[in-house]
Formats: structure tokens, sequence, C-alpha cells
């Protein structure tokens, strides 16, 4: 059964300082595993940013660790349980710091909670790159593409046996239900992370096109039932048996044909990404 999706941003990563220094934390910070939403056959998961207040909902650790490092779920190896244990942590900004560095505090709060340790690698993985086929390309930019982001984040996500949607904030949003892919004012670089989501691999944004778009892509029944399997499989969620072998013989990359139809199209290639290592780390937080 397909139960939930969890969709987290990415952004560049920082290389680690060279000297000791003084980390920023969070003012107060909670954390407390979640309650378990899956046996109820939906999840409803999400990180909040507004004002002082940092708000991150039913996410498993290693979505945390995806989400403080700034990185793709592929570049984030440790152990298997960090992708099914859940957790609701709650924090506070302190005065004068800025969303921008949430974070960072939510490193030093990993570190002081779970006694998380990591380190970096450069690794050749397999990839998607996103291009688009010249002359090919189909979509018209919408015109309030431009406008400046606001200074929250607020990424939520649903999922059910019947479909995932994703809020992505500043009005972007994505939707998989119904045999059908809703797009809404994605650029191509967030629609190269979302699609990470559905695939066996990373996903590149290649194309070089400014703007957001709106679209919808029809998927064939196989091609739609393969996407929710590596959807809620990518998720953390345990799939029966007779799923995960559908998954082995299923393409990697069951939205290609429909993408290609609007001018686009995933590669195969191979990249050096920056990996996340965890060498330590507590299913357990220390207490507040």
């Amino acid at each position: 059964m397909i139960r939930s999706l969890v969709v987290v941003t990415a952004v560049a990563v920082s290389a680690p300082p060279l000297v000791a220094q003084t980390r920023p934390q969070f003012e107060v910070a909670s954390v407390k595993p979640s309650a378990d939403q899956l046996q109820s056959g939906t999840a409803a998961i999400g990180v909040h940013i507004s004002g002082s207040q940092v708000r991150i909902a039913f996410t498993s650790l290693k979505d945390v660790i995806v989400y403080a490092y700034g990185v793709l779920p592929a570049q984030v190896t440790g152990p298997d349980w960090m992708a099914t244990e859940r957790f609701d942590i709650s924090a506070k900004l302190p005065d004068g710091s800025s969303a921008a560095q949430a974070r960072e505090m939510m490193q030093s709060l990993l570190a002081d909670r779970f006694e998380l340790k990591v380190h970096h690698e450069s690794r050749e993985l397999p990839v998607f790159a996103l291009v688009a086929a010249k002359g090919r390309f189909t979509l018209t930019p919408r015109a309030d593409a431009g406008a400046p982001p606001s200074d929250a984040t607020n990424v939520v996500a649903g999922g059910s046996a019947n479909g995932a949607a994703v809020d992505l904030g500043d009005g972007a949003s994505f939707s998989l239900a119904n045999n059908q892919v809703v797009a809404t004012k994605l650029t191509m670089p967030l629609l190269a992370n979302v699609l990470t989501r559905f695939m066996d691999r990373p996903v590149l944004d290649q194309t070089a096109i400014p703007g957001a778009f709106d679209f919808t892509l029809t998927l064939t029944p196989d091609e739609y039932n393969i996407t929710l399997l590596r959807t809620a499989a990518n998720a953390g969620v345990t799939l029966p048996p007779q799923a995960m072998r559908a998954l082995d013989y299923a393409s990697g990359n069951p939205l290609g044909p429909s993408l290609e139809k609007i001018g686009l199209s995933l590669d195969s290639r191979r990249a050096p990404l920056d990996v996340i290592v965890v060498d330590s780390v507590r299913k357990t937080p220390t207490d507040d």
C-alpha cells in the first residue's frame, strides 16, 4: 500500500570549517518521536519556518539530515532505520537570526540530540540529467514567475494509497493522483528536485531554462502505479514483497515517456556528488 511522501528542497552545501568555531544553535528546541500516522493509511509531513518558529512534522531522521545539509536523499548514507524512524521537531530561532541560518542550526541540533557524526565524501553516482529537447520544449513560463519568494519556508506533503500532494510554498505545488501529475509554478531546478522522489536515482537540472511553469502529465496505469511504488519506497515505507518485486523489474524512470511529450527528457549519466556519510547516530534522541 502506498502511504506517504516526503519532499525536501535542496540548496548548496558549504564545506565544513577547517578550524573549530561556535556552531549557531536554536534558542530552544524540542525533539519527539512522531505518532504513527501510517497505520491510518495516510500521512502528513512538512517543514514550516515562519518568523522565528521552525516546525518539522512526521519526518524521517534521514530527511531531517537531508534538510539540514541541503542535499538530495541519495546523498545521505547511513543505517537503514534512519529512513523509517520519524520525528516532530519544534524550535525557536534566536533574535536577529534569519531563516537561512535554520539549516546550520539543525545540524547543531542533530549533533546535540542524536549525537550525529558525519563526514563528506565525493562519490560518482548514477543520476538522471533533466534536459530539454531542442525545438520540442512546449511550456510557456508563467507571467508571475519573477515574483520574489516570501521569507517563510512551507513545504507540506500528504499521501495515501490514492496518491500524493506537495505544497512547496509561494504557490508552487505538485500532485500525483488519478493517473496524472499536476504541477503548478515549478521552476526547472525545483522540478528536478521533486522528480528525485519518483526515481531510483537523483535528478539534476541541466536545462538552463528560466521561469516557472504549470503543466499536467497523463500517465498510463502501469506508469502511475510504479511511480506511486517508487515514491513510497523512497520515503521509507515498508512495501509488501510483491510490490518490491514489481520495482525490481520496472524502469527507474516511469515518468520519462510523459515528460518527453512536453519536450523534457531524463538522460542516464554518472556524476560526482557530495555524499554525507553518517559515522554514528543515536536512534533515540537525548532529552531536551
